[in-house]
């Protein structure tokens, strides 16, 4: 069975090819453009894994990562922090609320980004 890989960004340019890139690599893909629409498709889709932004509307990624690690049925998936912002204190908070990990855009290209992933799904 497919793992389902859900992709929370919302640049829409980024969010088409990071999906683009997932999606040739086996995996099928799901989307949310904000915070609310991601906690909704987590809770019912329950995906494998969640490539997380954290400057999003209607609700940040710390706050996604925080329900998400609340939620029994969700807590175990793994959260991979995907974002521009580089700053210590954003990747402390992130490491607190439970991401697995966390990689900054700009260091990293999309076969880095779906190496760590399926790394990560082993």
């Amino acid at each position: 069975m497919q793992k389902k890989i859900l992709i929370v960004e919302d640049d829409s340019f980024l969010q088409g090819l990071t999906a683009s890139k997932l999606s040739k690599d086996g995996y099928t893909i799901l989307v949310a453009a904000n915070g609310e629409d991601a906690v909704k498709i987590a809770d019912t889709e329950k995906p494998d894994f969640i490539l997380l932004d954290l400057v999003l509307p209607s609700m940040d990624g710390f706050e996604v990562l925080a329900k998400i690690r609340k939620n029994d049925a969700l807590k175990k998936i793994p959260v991979i922090i995907f974002s521009n912002l580089a700053e210590e204190k954003d990747m402390l908070k992130a490491k607190d609320l439970g991401a697995n990990e966390y990689m900054v855009k700009s260091n990293f290209t999309l076969d880095e980004l779906a190496q760590k992933i399926k790394e990560m799904l082993k």
